[in-house]
């Protein structure tokens, strides 16, 4: 939708502004000037989502068995079994949107407003269409108006635009009429501002035009509504084999049920032992280590300076291909700073990027451009010109007072001070403004003109902001009104700014690229400023591709050029939404970069989108996955690192749990096959999956990054969590598994030891082999001896938990009645023992045969 400028508002054309009663009615009628909130699950989605979940049923199943059985103490162990996952789901959803929330909270804008002709500060979102704004220097514009009147004025238009130089303003006229309907940001004298955008320079009057979604802020916001996110593929996987799992265990489960049922005629035995079964072969666990990853992922990465909005993210971070990366306020700091010094003779100083010392005549160039400036500068170019001066420390000096000013005006874009030191007969002129200007006052003879006007364009194409400079000395007494009349002005050289790359993109590039990583440059900026930035970030300049020839070419040729072009200049916002789309069409994983409302709708089409929380706008925080809360971009480096990492460890864990099935369900199926009263029933199998289980998965999310975690090229994003090798190596293990427990359980047979101390054997030798299993899985390439010396503290804390867990169902009466656990004797305790050790020997001499292919990444 064309944004539309409507300039017959009932507003007061004596510029009284609206009236209370009319502003009132204004708001009713359009609502608040603010963007409606993305939708978020609430509490009772979350609640429902894990209630469909097939453990759940299970549990709540057994545990109205139990309670039919009239032993409410089991039912309501397994109903706090059920109630872990939702309460894991909830306090996620409401911390990830906590977190954003405040951020949100950063700032809490207001707008100065006429209303019955008086001027009053308002909140932002009270501002209606009708209403005259008055705006200063510094204030954030906070709805699309027409100018009424502009004095000097330059406003910021970065985060439409994606450009980083301000544009000037003029106030309306009759002529422009219906035409400003159309115009959108970025370009000079436009009569409008929009809301967002930042003034940085003068002041003027403006009649609001649009508010909330009707803003050109608005328009894009609203796209985003259209754009479907990529559902969280590994959360898909996770449920895909459950309910793969829970069709074929309770297809068994039935079966041994009936069996179990009409072999022996008891029904409430053979029920629970069939749900105990079920359970024991549904890897529910899976979304569960996926949460716990999740989580606890998102607190180490939020540690990193880095909030994860999604889930979704953080499983995508290890498999990215390409990053298409934002250039303002992304690869450089959204700020401008004095790259170059050069003089009349064309002698040059460039600025080295930790500084460094200035020579004699660029000290002196620089103390003129400070001079020139405003002592309270909102414009960027004006901030940067007296840092410098800053830096010069005692050389910089002030020559006495400011006795005059020389404006910005339109048709000459430059501007002086006059300095007065006291006692002298002389002040000092210093002035600043666009090369082509600064040449026209110091009247230069047409070749020392064409001179410096050609340095100045050698300057501008290499992606500098360029300002001449010049100087005179005037008599006190009577100083001519205007810069034009002043006929000693010396062309004194030439200043360059540019918007500085940040100090961490280098290595950061270079680290994305070691990793198979593809970085594109896209961006709203000059193509000759893009390349600039690109070689000094270390990408490639060439090919460079402008969003002018893009919008010719037919969607095959779209796609080759998106396919081969290091970066894309000049580019609208619709298309870096095409863009992002045309590289997942080719079958890439995108990252997306950026801060700027712009950026938004690419933010949330990507899968995965990064905005920057400092500078960045709400509406990009909204859209994005990542919420990059330094503004660092090494920051999206590290968290790539953190999500192969998080990705490594999260197989690990799924290998772990797929193991430790085949021994527990094992045990649940022999006592059924053999016609013997099951051994354990659904209260120890869900003790093990929901509190053991994942117990032991914290360790696998603390195991330190493999050593090539970002020398090797990203994964598949078609492979599966668990690929066939790795499937593979997990049921060899769990087979290795089951033999400890069950030898415990034929040798106690043998024994003929009672059933509640059986149950203690079985239930101690699983609890082991859980530790043995959870030592295998640590590395899948390491030596033992290499992986015990790898940190990680988390697993000396799980096993001091599994020992403690033990230790407290077998020694407790209240909680060995509970699981009806009778004494552990010595002897068993070592052959428990004794048979998790044989699987963890017998595994890590295993390992290294199977090791290549179970790490098929």
């Amino acid at each position: 939708m064309e944004q539309l400028l409507d300039l017959s508002l009932p507003a007061r054309v004596d510029l009284e502004g609206l009236s209370e009663g009319e502003a009132a009615e204004q708001l009713r009628r359009d609502g608040p000037n603010e963007l409606p909130q993305s939708g978020r699950r609430s509490v009772l989605r979350v609640i429902l989502d894990v209630v469909l979940e097939p453990m759940f049923a299970l549990l709540i199943g057994a545990g109205l068995l139990y309670l039919a059985f009239g032993d409410p103490a089991e039912a309501a162990l397994l109903f706090a079994f059920a109630s872990v996952s939702v309460v894991i789901a909830v306090v996620q959803e409401a911390r990830t949107e906590r977190a954003l929330e405040a951020l949100k909270q950063l700032s809490s804008p207001r707008a100065l407003v006429i209303r019955d002709g008086a001027r009053r500060r308002i909140p932002s979102r009270e501002v209606v269409r009708g209403d005259l704004l008055v705006l200063s220097e510094g204030d954030r514009v906070p709805a699309d108006a027409v100018l009424v009147e502009a004095e000097a004025l330059e406003v910021d238009e970065s985060m439409l635009t994606g450009e980083s130089i301000p544009v000037r303003k003029r106030s309306s006229s009759a002529s422009d009429g219906a035409a400003t309907g159309m115009l959108r940001p970025g370009g000079d004298d436009l009569p409008v501002v929009f809301s967002g955008t930042l003034l940085v320079r003068g002041q003027g009057l403006a009649r609001v035009t649009a508010t909330g979604v009707a803003t050109e802020l608005g328009r894009i916001g609203s796209a985003l509504g259209h754009i479907e996110r990529e559902p969280p593929r590994l959360r898909a996987e996770t449920t895909r084999l459950v309910r793969v799992f829970a069709t074929l265990g309770i297809g068994v489960s039935l079966l041994a049920t009936l069996l179990y049922g009409l072999a022996l005629g008891d029904w409430a035995r053979a029920a629970l032992g069939g749900i105990a079964l079920a359970m024991s072969m549904l890897p529910e666990e899976f979304p569960l280590v996926l949460t716990v990853f999740t989580v606890m992922g998102a607190r180490r990465i939020a540690r990193a300076g880095v909030l994860t909005r999604r889930a979704a993210a953080i499983e995508g971070l290890g498999a990215a291909t390409v990053l298409c990366t934002d250039k303002t306020g992304t690869l450089t700091q959204n700020r401008m700073a004095v790259v170059e010094l050069r003089d009349p003779m064309g002698q040059s100083h460039r600025m080295a990027a930790g500084g460094g010392t200035l020579p004699d005549w660029a000290a002196v160039l620089a103390n003129l451009a400070a001079r020139a400036s405003r002592d309270e500068a909102f414009d960027p170019m004006e901030r940067a010109l007296l840092d410098q001066a800053a830096n010069l420390g005692a050389g910089y000096a002030r020559p006495g007072r400011v006795a005059h000013e020389y404006p910005l005006r339109d048709g000459q874009p430059a501007m002086g001070r006059v300095w007065q030191q006291e006692a002298e007969a002389t002040a000092l002129l210093a002035v600043k403004g666009a090369p082509e200007a600064v040449v026209r006052l110091c009247r230069l003879p047409s070749v020392e003109a064409a001179a410096a006007l050609a340095m100045a364009s050698e300057m501008a194409a290499g992606g500098l902001r360029v300002l001449g400079l010049a100087e005179a000395r005037l008599l006190s007494g009577g100083l001519p009104d205007d810069l034009g009349d002043i006929p000693s002005l010396g062309f004194a050289g030439l200043v360059g700014l540019a918007d500085p790359l940040r100090p961490s993109v280098p290595d950061a590039v270079r680290e994305c690229r070691g990793a198979g990583i593809r970085v594109a440059m896209v961006t709203g900026d000059h193509p000759a400023t893009a390349a600039a930035i690109a070689r000094e970030a270390g990408l490639p300049d060439a090919p460079v591709v402008t969003g002018a020839e893009l919008a010719g070419l037919d969607q095959t040729a779209f796609r080759a050029q998106v396919r081969k072009a290091a970066i894309f200049a000049r580019i609208l916002p619709e298309q870096k939404l095409h863009i992002v789309e045309a590289l997942k069409a080719d079958g890439q994983i995108v990252a997306m970069t950026g801060d700027g409302v712009n950026d938004a709708p690419a933010l949330k089409a990507a899968h995965i989108g990064v905005a920057m929380g400092g500078r960045g706008t709400d509406v990009a925080r909204e859209a994005a996955a990542v919420v990059l809360l330094d503004d660092d971009f090494g920051s999206i480096v590290r968290t790539m690192r953190m999500g192969r990492r998080i990705f490594d460890n999260l197989r690990k864990a799924m290998c772990f749990v797929l193991a430790m099935h085949l021994p527990i369900a094992g045990l649940a199926f022999l006592p059924l096959a053999l016609g013997l009263p099951p051994l354990l029933g659904p209260v120890h199998i869900a003790f093990l999956e929901m509190v053991i289980d994942p117990v032991c998965s914290l360790a696998f999310e603390a195991e330190p990054e493999e050593p090539d975690v970002m020398r090797r090229p990203p994964r598949d994003p078609a492979s599966p969590l668990l690929p066939l090798p790795l499937a593979t190596w997990g049921l060899l293990q769990g087979l290795v598994g089951l033999v400890a427990p069950a030898g415990a359980y034929f040798l106690g047979l043998w024994r003929g030891i009672p059933e509640d101390e059986l149950r203690s054997l079985v239930f101690t030798a699983l609890v082991l082999t859980a530790v043995a299993l959870t030592l295998v899985n640590r590395t899948f390439s390491a030596s033992p001896l290499a992986a015990l010396r790898r940190p990680n503290a988390t697993l000396v804390a799980v096993l001091l938990a599994a020992s403690a867990i033990l230790g407290g169902v077998l020694a407790v009466p209240r909680l060995a009645m509970l699981f009806r656990f009778g004494p552990l004797h010595v002897d068993d305790l070592a052959l428990a023992v004794a048979g998790a050790f044989g699987v963890l020997v017998i595994l890590e001499a295993l390992k290294p045969l199977l090791a290549a292919r179970a790490l098929a990444r």
